[in-house]
């Protein structure tokens, strides 16, 4: 009993110390088998989930009986092509005044209720679609919202979702960056323009036989068409603010019953600018700061 005794606070200190060691040995597994954590900095929670598809060019996934085969579509044929050429003093004044014309352009937040043409939109919207494409897959879809009770529907679905944006996912020195353009989770002129054009980027084609066919650097594609629609829309006299509605596209995809391949990137509403309408004072970067002749 005595040599019990003398050896049972031993046998305690060996146990606590195994337990310490497989505890430790535990830790350790755990911490090298969870994925490295950004760096605080690193962190954006302004990032629009919906639109992280991993989509952008061919990979495994994009494989399977349900893919089109890789050249299952016939070759294309080759057509002369002889586009206008200019003198070089017409160019230079060509581009003077292309480049005087979208100087003038500005976001405008407060749009009339005035209607505009049908005819005129759609033209835009063609225009729009001249853009190029990755193996010319044309991967865009123009959603034209006019019916009023639709726009509300959609200005409720992109307020409730701005205000989260505002107060918790942008950050506050997102918010702060924002102040001196006085914009908020607010958006009357969804209400107000006589039209919203949603521009959904398809992740995918979807060919009549269900067949899904691989869109090649679709969102590129498609924000170069977006930068061709706001020149169309300028050029016409419209005006609009772009609006990329964080964390909305699910449900206002659900709302236009759009399908699953389809990913909201921009909202635009369009219209004439309000009589009263304002804008900020900005000045655009000289040439200088950004261009680089090598």
């Amino acid at each position: 009993m005595a040599l019990v005794s003398v050896l049972t606070p031993i046998l305690v200190a060996v146990l606590c110390v195994v337990i310490a060691l497989v505890f430790r040995s535990f830790q350790n597994t755990e911490t090298t088998s969870k994925p490295e954590s950004k760096p605080k900095g690193d962190e954006r929670p302004w990032v629009d989930e919906d639109l992280q598809d991993d989509t952008e060019i061919s990979s495994k996934d994009n494989e399977g009986d349900d893919w089109l085969d890789s050249g299952g579509e016939e070759e294309l044929p080759h057509v002369p092509y002889t586009p206008t050429r200019y003198q070089p003093e017409e160019m230079l004044e060509r581009s003077k005044q292309f480049y005087s014309l979208l100087n003038q352009r500005r976001s405008v937040r407060f749009i009339s209720p005035e209607s505009v043409p049908r005819s005129v939109i759609d033209n835009v919207i063609l225009a729009a679609g001249t853009a190029p494409s990755g193996a010319h897959t044309e991967p865009w879809t123009f959603v034209v919202v006019s019916e009023p009770e639709t726009k509300h529907k959609i200005r409720l679905i992109v307020e409730e979702e701005e205000e989260i944006n505002y107060k918790q996912r942008m950050g506050n020195k997102w918010v702060k960056d924002l102040e001196r353009l006085r914009t908020n989770w607010v958006k009357e002129y969804l209400d107000v323009a006589p039209y919203l054009i949603l521009i959904f980027k398809q992740a995918y084609g979807i060919l009549p036989n269900g067949k899904k066919k691989t869109h090649y650097y679709n969102e590129i594609s498609v924000s170069i068409s977006c930068g061709l629609l706001l020149a169309a829309l300028h050029n016409v006299g419209l005006v609009t603010v772009t609006s990329t509605p964080l964390n909305c596209g699910p449900q206002l995809r659900a709302l236009l019953r759009r399908p699953a391949n389809e990913k909201l990137l921009m909202l635009l509403p369009v219209g004439y600018a309000a009589a009263d309408a304002t804008v900020p004072d900005l000045k655009r970067k000289p040439l200088d700061d950004v261009m680089v002749y090598i």
